[in-house]
């Protein structure tokens, strides 16, 4: 199936030959466009609920590509936003924004966010300085260089054949379910991350997992690895610190769920905008480990 979840549609192009060029990008920045995210990750938006960008961008903005002849940067604000702004979360904005509006506000909240956090080396503890338009960190003291981080993570469709296995947490709206998912740990494949984290959550054993796509998840910065995993059918087990409930649902409990989203449903499944929602409608249409 192909892929229908947000921030992989129509990517900028990264552009990194011009990275390098400092001088290039410091002429680009007067004209170029610039998301500018306030301290909660949201952006501007103008009246008719679309992305508002700027034109000019500060000197510490960082490029994040081209699209067509237009050049686009981002920046933190210094300021919030006003109680009279009209702005969005990324979240609301995949649900509505075109898919190359949403997957640039993608971007951009994910690399600002690594600059928020990656401020001093963790080698010696100084300042770090950013080059190649924001994406590299330098240190001036010991001369550690650093990069973007992304941490992987599976995400898991597990059936036993007939069923489908879903957990919730205790955070999420009422009766809410979505595929198990876990972080990949040092030294693990991925279909050992995909074995252990399904046990640890459920006590369900896999036996075979196949991938199937990939979703950049910028809250705040992972990359979901999508698989379909069969397993043998025993009964849920949780465990107090991971999920609240894991249970197997049948074709049609999960069918009436993408049918229709509604708040008194007997189960409701993953926004559209998440890749956790697409391996649940691959599952149902026939996609086997």
């Amino acid at each position: 199936m192909t892929p229908g979840f947000a921030f992989v549609a129509e990517p900028l192009d990264r552009a990194d030959e011009w990275r390098a060029d400092a001088a290039k990008l410091d002429a680009l920045r007067a004209t170029s466009h610039c998301l500018l995210l306030d301290a909660r990750g949201q952006v501007a938006v103008d009246g008719d609920g679309r992305l508002r960008a700027d034109i000019g961008a500060p000197v510490d903005a960082v490029f994040l590509g081209r699209h067509g002849d237009d050049a686009w940067f981002a920046a933190s604000r210094d300021t919030p936003f006003g109680d009279d702004d009209a702005r969005i979360d990324l979240r609301s904005a995949a649900l509505q924004w075109p898919a190359f509006d949403s997957t640039l506000f993608a971007q951009a909240r994910a690399v600002l966010h690594w600059r928020g956090t990656h401020r001093f080396c963790p080698n010696c503890g100084h300042a770090l300085m950013f080059s190649r338009g924001g994406w590299q960190g330098d240190c001036g003291h010991c001369g550690r260089v650093e990069y973007p981080r992304t941490d992987p993570a599976v995400i898991v469709a597990v059936s036993d054949g007939e069923r489908l296995l879903l957990g919730r947490q205790a955070s999420w709206p009422a009766r809410r379910y979505s595929t198990l998912a876990g972080f990949v740990e040092p030294g693990e494949s991925l279909e050992a991350a995909i074995a252990r984290e399904v046990w640890e959550e459920s006590r369900v054993r896999v036996h075979r997992s196949r991938y199937l796509a990939s979703q950049p998840w910028p809250f705040p910065g992972s990359l979901m690895l999508g698989f379909i995993a069969d397993a043998e059918g025993e009964v849920p087990q949780t465990a107090q610190d991971e999920l609240e409930d894991a249970r197997w649902f049948t074709r049609a409990d999960v069918e009436a769920a993408l049918a229709e989203d509604r708040e008194d449903a007997p189960l409701r499944v993953s926004p559209p905008l998440s890749i956790s929602r697409w391996l649940i409608e691959c599952w149902v249409a026939g996609e086997r480990a």
